[in-house]
């Protein structure tokens, strides 16, 4: 197997897990992609970053403080194949490589299961799970013929057990995980892996939509429901999306060469078995 050649790009970067790397971020604009991209702009790893919003996208990039030529901002929508491809090849026109794809962009709604129309499942898994697909389809070719590649699917709790008022997340996101050990096992002998996260109640902008979206199912209170869901969680709090990104740095390096096709809790404890 070969390793990531190191990119010119971060020929002055001092040395950290992820220096000479190459990722693609998706849904870098804010909470657990954002965490992401800081911990691996930490680490020496050149960056793209995607999501729809350019304006929040330029906001992270300023924040992460890096040369130019170590970051690239690309606006994108993962249910756009054409879009997708365009910003891989972008990727590689700029940087002449990719190792690492993060897949974060997501959405949630929050429905009793009568209540979700058609469109709300197909618009979950258009981004949640196609977005996946699109990606995976389109860096893997690239990542086999360098003989190295890390892919980190972003799925969740959602995708490892069933949960009321939320069927259409849970079946995008037991897509994803399934999804993982297929092709995980397709990419094994080529030095691509292919692994998943699943976190538990993170403290992003998500939880906030859950909270509305309960308290339009019957007047719930969104509040309680969440003190509801720490109650099942063993170590009593919501998780830092730095949590999150500090094992997608594992998973994105050639630590994690050892493991693929695992879906990962990152989750309090809340689903031990």
């Amino acid at each position: 197997m070969t390793h990531p050649a190191p990119a010119s790009s971060v020929s002055t970067v001092e040395q950290g897990r992820l220096t000479g790397t190459v990722a693609l971020i998706t849904g870098a604009s804010r909470g657990i992609g954002e965490a992401i991209a800081k911990a691996y702009a930490a680490e020496g790893a050149t960056l793209a970053l995607a999501a729809t919003d350019r304006s929040k996208l330029e906001s992270v990039r300023q924040a992460l403080g890096l040369p130019a030529e170590r970051v690239l901002v690309l606006p994108l929508d993962v249910t756009d194949r054409a879009a997708c491809s365009e910003a891989v090849d972008a990727v590689h026109t700029r940087f002449g490589r990719l190792d690492t794809l993060v897949n974060n962009a997501g959405i949630y709604q929050s429905k009793t299961f009568l209540d979700y129309a058609p469109e709300d499942f197909q618009k979950l898994l258009d981004v949640n799970l196609f977005g996946v697909i699109h990606l995976m389809q389109l860096v893997l070719p690239r990542m086999q013929a360098q003989g190295y590649g890390r892919i980190v699917n972003i799925a969740s709790t959602a995708g490892k057990w069933g949960s009321r008022n939320q069927s259409a997340y849970n079946v995008s996101k037991h897509a994803v995980v399934g999804l993982t050990r297929c092709v995980a096992l397709e990419a094994a002998a080529t030095g691509v892996t292919v692994n998943a996260i699943c976190p538990g109640f993170v403290q992003t902008d998500m939880v906030e939509t859950l909270k509305r979206g309960y308290a339009a199912i019957g007047g719930a209170d969104g509040d309680k429901v969440v003190q509801a869901a720490l109650a099942r969680i063993p170590i009593g709090r919501v998780l830092d999306p730095s949590e999150i990104a500090s094992l997608a740095i594992y998973l994105g390096s050639k630590e994690s060469a050892g493991m693929t096709g695992q879906s990962i809790l990152v989750d309090g404890g809340m689903l031990m078995c």
